[in-house]
């Protein structure tokens, strides 16, 4: 379980400095050249269809393997790490026939990083670290019909995605998180539904933890997928009342600067960024290396942009490093005192005063 200290311990951390998320898992795991035997193990050497690609699946099948990762950027820096949890809803499970795994994949993923959390922390007890429970958007969406012709069409219900996040949220709880991250979010709908799922965990739980939503602007165009602006985003989400909301993956650090300073006028509490190491060449490999990254991200930092910030695909630990040391000694971005106003969304922000 949890300190029950460590929501305090995050709130008053965030007052005091930048905070550091760790980076891509994928990344990572792309390293150690996995093959299909590798993703199955003993446990599911039988499996009836391919497995390979199922990274969540390693927590069961290579436990050393996340768990090393998560001690790599827990030294590189990072105060929070996420759980290799970003497939791991019954729904996306689907893909691989694993959807009853759903379950047992993010108990054992919290319980995994909890327990890497929990020795580098003994290392320097004066600096806390935290898990956060990743719950990733989902292979589908609510709001988009998946067949151009026939618009009106839906692969998914909102009540399938509650019952999908209430499961994931309630085994993240279970093995040890301290943090639930709503990340990577294309779909506000689809956000909506895991926020209404969290408070209903929290509900059965008897207890609550600190919530943090990261939307994804997909392109050049500003836009999530579902078609609404950075400040629209922001306004059809701001009354969950998460610790942090912010932006990640899509979009390296030089085009994301726009959304991220865009994020940081209108956001009334913590900003969180974690963006791709720049765009993904003809291989789908990343080449921003870690120097670069870091100069956009510290002048993030400096300008006033940033409250936690970390990596997304193409990231390793050499990045992490780089945001840490860069910003060790750069203040957090400030809570800016907001009029107050009447805050509603479409496509666009329409706030009224």
């Amino acid at each position: 379980m949890p300190n029950k200290d460590k929501s305090a311990q995050l709130k008053a951390a965030l007052q005091q400095r930048i905070l550091i998320l760790d980076g891509a898992m994928g990344t990572m795991i792309q390293q150690h050249k996995l093959e299909e035997e590798d993703y199955r193990g003993e446990r599911f050497a039988d499996w009836h269809i391919l497995i390979k690609g199922n990274n969540d699946l390693l927590t069961l099948t290579q436990p050393e393997i996340i768990a090393k990762i998560h001690r790599d950027y827990l030294l590189a820096g990072a105060d929070i790490i996420e759980t290799n949890t970003f497939n791991s809803t019954t729904i996306s499970m689907e893909d691989y026939e694993m959807g009853h795994l759903s379950r047992e994949i993010n108990l054992e993923s919290a319980k995994l990083a909890r327990k890497v959390c929990d020795e580098i922390e003994a290392l320097d007890p004066s600096r806390p670290r935290y898990v956060a429970g990743v719950l990733g958007p989902t292979s589908k969406t609510c709001s988009i019909s998946p067949d151009v012709n026939d618009p009106g069409f839906r692969n998914v219900t909102f009540d399938a995605l509650v019952a999908a996040y209430v499961e994931s949220t309630l085994a993240l709880m279970e093995g040890g998180a301290d943090i639930i991250l709503i990340e990577t979010i294309f779909d506000t709908l689809n956000s909506k539904a895991a926020s209404f799922a969290v408070e209903e965990a929290f509900e059965q739980a008897g207890r609550t933890l600190p919530v943090m939503i990261s939307g994804t602007i997909t392109d050049a165009s500003g836009r999530t997928l579902s078609g609404q602006t950075t400040e629209a985003f922001y306004n059809s989400i701001r009354h969950i009342k998460p610790i942090a909301i912010g932006l990640n993956c899509a979009l390296g650090p030089d085009l994301l600067r726009q959304y991220v300073e865009e994020l940081s006028r209108v956001c009334e509490t913590y900003t969180s960024v974690h963006p791709n190491a720049g765009l993904p060449n003809e291989f789908g490999e990343y080449d921003l290396e870690a120097p670069e990254m870091a100069a956009e991200i510290i002048d993030w930092g400096k300008t006033g942009f940033i409250n936690i910030v970390g990596g997304c695909c193409g990231t390793t630990p050499l990045h992490i490093k780089a945001f840490a040391d860069g910003l060790a000694n750069v203040p957090p971005r400030p809570l800016p005192e907001l009029e107050v106003r009447m805050r509603l969304s479409g496509l666009e922000a329409c706030n009224l005063n």
